[in-house]
């Protein structure tokens, strides 16, 4: 058997390269290659061997507290060159890379909190006692991704590169049993993936700012957040395919919530004006590049605005939160592409459905609150030549939603002149017919003289990003409407949500919801649009539902390790100088 100082554990791109049998290895699990075990099992025999191998408890030490790498680099920035702090200091994170110079002196590059830190191990400067032969073996055990503890001096090295140098040897907290490639093309394994490439780590890191900036923006305006129910009897709020399940404690069915739009209306009843929720929905649909069947909504409810209001407070948020992240892409996540703050600029260009449509199909529609209007308006396509993609919606609404992705959201696309995407505009796509939009207030339209919702859309690049009405508080008309979908629905053969009118909900505005404005928002299509990626899954912390399934399912996904950038692992030994 070959002696464990050959085996070329520490070079996985050199010795390692698993083969991928799918034409996209983010969604399918495979068994880890059989060559990725052994070196898995090499790593480990090299640290039982050197009794190195240990899990120890974080242990603090009072004459060297313990600073986060911001936080040094922060305080210690004035330090010239050739100077050393006399001062103590412990340092801990990620090794990025190992690099020795003969046998007396090792470079770390110790990463933490998304940023590095130089590490300077010289057996000369050690002042706890450490002899030559530990030096010797911690320097060969050290490698790529462990994560370690550093106690010594702040130091500004004659290059100029800020570094700790360590007055004591460095402590292996947790070693990496795992070969940490310097890339990654196709990988499910998300831990991985954003150890490796900064894009992944930066999106994910972008999220999270994008969420607290849409909590300040709210609790500013005098909002309150509330949690709704996610389980219930019934999944309301949107027309979706819900995902049930039986609750062994009450012995019924119950559905993970697709919206929480109803509960919070409820809210607004009982007296609390301004109120948002940001949470999880789930709806038991398909998979693509926008869509995912658990994603983050934020919804927010306030009584007494009416659809301008909604509009402005819209533009505000939008043109807020892209002026917030461009700052955090320009000096923190500088991997993600630069936001065109001018698309964002002045108020956002509407387009009225109805006219809208009409000009684009050449004809006008026909009065769609009538009992045959779905027949007419496909006998004037067909008449006109006008053809759909099969199959043909069998509803008037979904007819209509058909016509304006064919011809109303590709406004929002950028222009054939611009080079970008950044060249596209937000716009509002305002005054749905009233069969769209059932839970939303509707009148008389003066132009068009058809009815028409209190309602708009808010379309950048082809897609939706958010949904805002005037909420319809009668009662009587909301009971109405709701029957009417559901015969829209049956006429469709739809199976999709609870086959009854929410009874309850009508007994709730029955108390008086106040004339209020309501507003929804995807977090992931907010994030996607910001960040610049035109998938759902690179926003999501651990990818698509078929990606979390294989994590979760037991077996051990497959990675492929990129060719060629960077130096091995642990690095070669440079002659010192």
């Amino acid at each position: 058997m070959r002696s464990l100082s050959t085996l070329q554990f520490l070079r996985p791109k050199a010795c390692w390269k698993p083969l991928v049998g799918s034409s996209n290895a983010r969604t399918i699990a495979k068994p880890i290659p059989a060559c990725s075990r052994y070196i898995h099992l090499a790593r480990q025999q090299e640290l039982e061997q050197a009794n190195a191998l240990k899990y120890p408890r974080l242990q603090h030490n009072a004459a060297a507290p313990s600073m986060r790498i911001p936080e040094f680099r922060a305080k210690y920035d004035y330090i010239p060159k050739d100077t050393v702090v006399e001062e103590e200091v412990t340092i801990r994170g990620r090794l990025e890379s190992v690099r020795r110079v003969g046998s007396k002196l090792v470079f770390l590059d110790i990463k933490g909190e998304f940023e590095h830190l130089q590490g300077l191990c010289n057996l000369g400067k050690l002042v706890d006692g450490t002899a030559v032969s530990d030096f010797k073996n911690l320097a060969r055990l050290l490698n790529r991704g462990d994560i370690i503890s550093v106690t010594g001096k702040p130091t500004r090295s004659s290059t100029g590169e800020l570094s700790i140098q360590a007055t004591c040897i460095p402590q292996l907290l947790t070693p990496s049993l795992v070969p940490q490639p310097f890339k990654v093309e196709e990988t499910v394994h998300r831990q991985i993936d954003m150890l490796v490439n900064r894009q992944t780590t930066d999106t994910l890191r972008l999220r999270s700012h994008i969420i607290r900036y849409l909590r300040d923006f709210f609790h500013e305006r005098d909002f309150l957040e509330f949690q709704t129910p996610i389980l219930a009897g019934a999944a309301g709020g949107a027309v979706a395919r819900p995902f049930t399940m039986t609750s062994e404690a009450i012995k019924k069915d119950v559905s993970l919530r697709i919206a929480p739009e109803l509960w919070l209306k409820r809210l607004v009843v009982g007296g609390v004006d301004r109120v948002f929720e940001l949470g999880p929905a789930f709806r038991n649909e398909g998979i693509d590049q926008t869509h995912n069947p658990e994603f983050t909504i934020c919804e927010f409810y306030h009584a007494y605005a009416n659809l301008e209001d909604l509009i402005a407070l819209t533009e505000t948020l939008f043109r807020g939160a892209a002026r917030h992240c461009s700052s955090l892409i320009e000096t923190k996540l500088t991997s993600l592409p630069p936001i065109d703050l001018s698309q964002f600029d002045g108020p956002f260009p509407r387009a009225e459905f109805i006219p809208t449509l009409e000009s684009k199909l050449g004809f006008s529609l026909p009065d769609l609150s009538d009992l045959e209007a779905y027949h007419s308006l496909l006998s004037s396509l067909k008449s006109r030549s006008i053809e759909l993609e099969e199959p043909i919606p069998q509803t008037l609404p979904k007819l209509l939603d058909r016509l304006a992705s064919l011809y109303i959201e590709p406004l929002s696309l950028p222009s054939p002149s611009s080079s970008t995407s950044s060249g596209s505009r937000p716009l509002f796509i305002t005054h749905h017919p009233v069969c769209m939009s059932p839970l939303s207030k509707s009148f008389l339209c003066p132009k068009t003289k058809q009815l028409v919702s209190a309602r708009t859309e808010l379309f950048v690049g082809g897609r939706e990003l958010a949904n805002m009405y005037e909420e319809e508080n009668d009662p009587f008309s909301q009971r109405q409407k709701l029957v009417e979908q559901l015969r829209s629905r049956e006429l469709d053969g739809e199976k999709e949500g609870d086959p009854r009118v929410d009874e309850s909900y009508v007994f709730a505005l029955g108390s008086g919801l106040p004339p209020t404005g309501g507003w929804g928002c995807g977090v992931e299509r907010l994030v996607m649009l910001l960040a610049g990626t035109r998938r759902i899954s690179d926003v999501l912390s651990f990818g698509n539902l078929r990606n979390v399934v294989a994590h979760s399912s037991g077996g051990v996904v497959e990675y492929r390790v990129g060719e060629g950038e960077g130096e091995n692992e642990r690095g070669e030994e440079e002659k010192e100088e």
